[in-house]
């Protein structure tokens, strides 16, 4: 289900994606707080739909704000090759210090906790690594969005 927020104008586009973050100390006092404060920390979303509100002032987007429709969005990840099957529920293997490394975003996603278990919605494959440094045997998953 889709959710009415405001995001900075340059990311207004449907397609795109983004990791909320929270709150800004720049938030403080601001009239639109509800309206853009509105969405999980930590979550990854997509925008779904843009709506014709006009750019609002935004302390922390230079060029203002703008409402939007997101959803859940899910998150690409590596887990270990013998539990990557759809359906069923992953972790992501731990930090890595190969941060030159092809799957380096996959290990480390944006918008998946390490710790957190997250059910796989599709199995995509092989990694875009030839080796892991840490010799890991690896697949390439969906994790599914969360609900809110």
């Amino acid at each position: 289900m889709s959710k009415v927020t405001l995001i900075g104008e340059t990311l207004a586009e449907v397609g795109t994606e983004f990791v909320y973050e929270g709150e800004s100390t720049a938030c403080e006092g601001c009239p639109y707080r509800e309206q853009c404060l509105n969405l999980s920390v930590g979550r990854r979303y997509r925008v779904t739909g843009t709506r014709e509100s006009g750019t609002l002032e935004c302390a922390v987007h230079a060029t203002g704000v703008t409402a939007v429709e997101v959803e859940p969005a899910p998150v690409a990840a590596n887990v270990a090759s013998n539990a990557a099957y759809a359906g069923s529920k992953a972790a992501l293997e731990g930090s890595c210090p190969y941060t030159e490394c092809p799957s380096h975003e996959f290990c480390e996603p944006a918008g998946a906790e390490f710790d957190t278990e997250y059910r796989i919605s599709e199995v995509v494959g092989d990694p875009p690594h030839e080796h892991c440094m840490l010799d890991r045997d690896l697949t390439l998953v969906e994790f599914a969005p969360g609900s809110e």
